[in-house]
């Protein structure tokens, strides 16, 4: 490792004429990067960066195929510092200390700092990522991180301090079609307009799939340079949908979810479970925080959203997936075309936070249970007037504790069945005044 750069554990180089071609025309610079044109513009802290050669530790995240890998390369050439390329998925914690350490010596013995770029920093746990601090911190090691996940997530706090993030975005259609055009001129394929909106409409923002399947395409383009788009798709087979699970995007689509059915948006609530489910979500999960919605921001308004949103429970569980799609549908069509409170949440949130600040206070007397003489005989359930046994059904009596104040906790709204509640409330109300 005594070289300007070295490049351990990555890939060796290629010959460009038998890279793929999404390496064969990635960007040489930054002026040619398409689509990150904030990040990139000449008076940006990463161009800045670049143009000095003064650099820091920095995270750049974003979806796949936008051009983290690039930038780092770009560094890689025009930096003269000693470059260290790792793939978190490829390289074990072990590699990453072992140069950790070269670096410093370097620094130590040569005064030479050392850019390593690790790619996918969130496969590292966050144990290991402790591994990098000491090196970051002493100026031995400029740390480049890629990743697709949130680096408030993923990259322990200690670190992401540290690190200056760059956000990358998803790539517009117009610049992918640009480049799946370079990549027509690079196979020698006729251009044809119908094909490049179709890859670039379906590729969703990531440039490296776009050509990679341009490159799959390449032998029917050039058989036949005007296809049917059916055709394409066929060969292609069924794409896999941009979705994950159990990271940040799980969370922005149920998210976008909640709100559209909170918003009495069916159609958007319709798109936004589909999105879940056609990308494979577990229907119990998506009934779950349905359920949930339906006493948090339907709740009294409505009481059948309830019962809906455990009816579709039972119809996931009974048919399972896909004849339970249908069942999910119905419920988020009724729960974004229901009334909405959320009367019943915030009753509960400010009970609850009463109860945490009073759980000392005993329950008082007379609505005590005594179910033995020793009970009755301190007064347990003394004094209980018993509401069946006068008129209206009714007798007032305090039931907060004695030491506390009586409280409203819960307001109906103005809508669906909770303007009859309402009216109960009122009714009760007026009882409790003396005659």
């Amino acid at each position: 490792m005594n070289g300007d750069q070295t490049d351990f554990l990555a890939e060796p180089e290629l010959d460009r004429r038998d890279a793929p071609l999404a390496e064969r025309l990635r960007p040489a610079s930054l002026d040619q990067l398409r689509g990150q044109s904030k990040l990139v513009a000449k008076n940006s802290l990463l161009s800045q960066m670049i143009a000095s050669g003064e650099y820091h530790s920095f995270i750049l995240w974003g979806p796949p195929g936008t051009g983290k890998t690039t930038i780092a390369r770009i560094i890689q050439r025009s930096s003269g510092l000693r470059f260290i390329q790792f793939s978190a998925v490829l390289s074990g914690i072990g590699d990453v200390k072992a140069v950790m350490k070269d670096a410093a010596y370097a620094h130590r013995r040569q005064n030479q700092r050392t850019i390593i770029f690790i790619d996918e920093i969130h496969r590292f746990n966050k144990s290991q990522q402790d591994a990098f601090l000491p090196y970051v911190e002493s100026g031995a090691v400029i740390l480049i991180g890629a990743t697709t996940e949130n680096p408030s997530f993923e990259v322990i706090p200690a670190l992401l301090s540290r690190c200056h993030v760059f956000v990358l975005e998803m790539l517009s259609e117009d610049d992918l079609a640009a480049i799946i055009n370079t990549g027509f001129a690079e196979l020698g394929l006729e251009p044809d307009d119908d094909v490049r909106g179709w890859l670039a409409q379906q590729s969703g923002g990531d440039a490296r799939r776009a050509l990679n399947q341009l490159e799959l395409l390449e032998p029917w383009l050039k058989e036949d340079p005007h296809p049917d788009l059916k055709e394409l798709a066929a060969i292609l087979e069924k794409k896999t949908m941009f979705y994950d699970k159990d990271r940040e995007e799980h969370y922005n689509l149920i998210s976008a979810l909640h709100k559209s059915l909170r918003g009495s948006d069916p159609q958007a609530g319709l798109y936004w479970l589909a999105r879940m489910l056609e990308a494979g979500e577990d229907p119990r999960y998506l009934v779950r925080r349905l359920i949930r919605f339906a006493s948090e921001d339907v709740g009294l308004a409505d009481p059948q959203a309830l019962t809906q949103a455990i009816a579709a429970k039972e119809t996931v569980l009974f048919l399972g997936m896909p004849e339970a799609s249908n069942a999910l549908a119905q419920l988020v069509v009724y729960l974004a075309t229901a009334p909405k409170s959320n009367a019943l949440y915030t009753a509960y949130s400010a009970a609850a936070e009463d109860a945490r600040k009073t759980s000392h206070y005993g329950v008082p007397l007379h609505i005590r249970n005594a179910p033995t003489q020793l009970m009755k005989e301190l007064d347990y359930g003394a004094n209980y007037r018993y509401d069946h046994e006068h008129a209206n059904h009714y007798a007032y009596q305090k039931y907060f504790p004695d030491a506390m104040d009586e409280k409203t906790y819960y307001t109906p709204g103005d809508f669906g069945f909770e303007k009859e509640i309402a009216k109960r409330l009122e009714w009760w109300l007026k009882l409790r005044q003396p005659k």
